[in-house]
């Protein structure tokens, strides 16, 4: 349960906000952002873990100034971890609105993956977008703050 002033906090967030979602899938992308290439991509991810009766993998899912990381929810491993400069995009899809995605650059390849998830309500979609969207902004204020003295 978040607080109603969880926005304003900033000490949870530098330690890292855990969400619980069901990871859907990914999808190559041509651009870094937009609105438009997202919601193409996320209707691809969604089409195709519909077709597939497979259990969708449990994750946790945690922001932090640092970037992602994700956790299979059972057995507590390391799925990935995915700095904060590496992502270029993250938004709750408007027409599936418990969706969350982000766009990252894969550390491989080099190539944009977009990476969806399922969360149990649109609450939750909303609370992630905007965490991330907060860690975005504390880490900028902390490499200005470490490049201020130069």
């Amino acid at each position: 349960e978040l607080p109603e002033s969880w926005a304003d906090m900033q000490e949870p967030l530098l330690e890292g906000m855990c969400f619980t979602l069901k990871y859907l899938g990914m999808t190559l992308v041509e651009k870094p952002k937009g609105e438009d290439m997202a919601a193409a991509a996320i209707r691809r991810i969604v089409a195709t873990a519909r077709v597939g009766a497979r259990k969708f993998q449990k994750v946790i899912l945690t922001v932090s100034p640092r970037g992602i990381s994700l956790q299979d929810a059972d057995t507590k491993e390391t799925v990935e971890n995915i700095s904060i400069y590496r992502i270029s995009y993250c938004t709750m899809d408007k027409l599936q609105n418990k969706v969350f995605a982000y766009v990252a650059q894969s550390q491989e390849s080099g190539a944009l993956e977009c990476h969806a998830f399922l969360s149990p309500k649109k609450k939750i979609a909303q609370a992630v977008t905007l965490t991330v969207a907060q860690a975005f902004q504390m880490a900028l204020d902390l490499w200005e703050a470490a490049h201020a003295g130069r």
